[in-house]
């Protein structure tokens, strides 16, 4: 089998999902008329289900969710630290 796999677009999945929880028609229905799996259309709508409160929170908790804390921040600083010391203990040990 040297076939590509299908890419949807977003629109598409999107529409796929918004039919899926609307309830016309069944997820095997939806699938045999638009020639997808069965599976992929229970995916997208739980993805759709998953994302709906994110529509719907404020920007404000887009932005913490997004934005790293300071306290994570100084975490990774010292672990970058703690890399390179190692680092240059080793080169110098090994000869380099």
């Amino acid at each position: 089998m040297t076939g590509k796999r299908k890419r949807y677009s977003a629109e598409f999945k999107a529409r796929m999902a918004l039919d899926a929880l609307r309830g016309e028609l069944t997820t095997a229905q939806l699938a045999t008329k638009h020639g997808i799996h069965q599976t992929m259309v229970d995916e997208w709508k739980k993805q759709a289900m998953d994302g709906m409160a994110a529509v719907f929170s404020g920007k404000e908790a887009a932005q913490e969710t997004a934005r790293p804390s300071e306290a994570e921040v100084e975490k990774l600083h010292a672990k970058i630290g703690q890399l390179l010391v190692e680092r240059d203990f080793l080169a110098k040990a090994s000869g380099r």
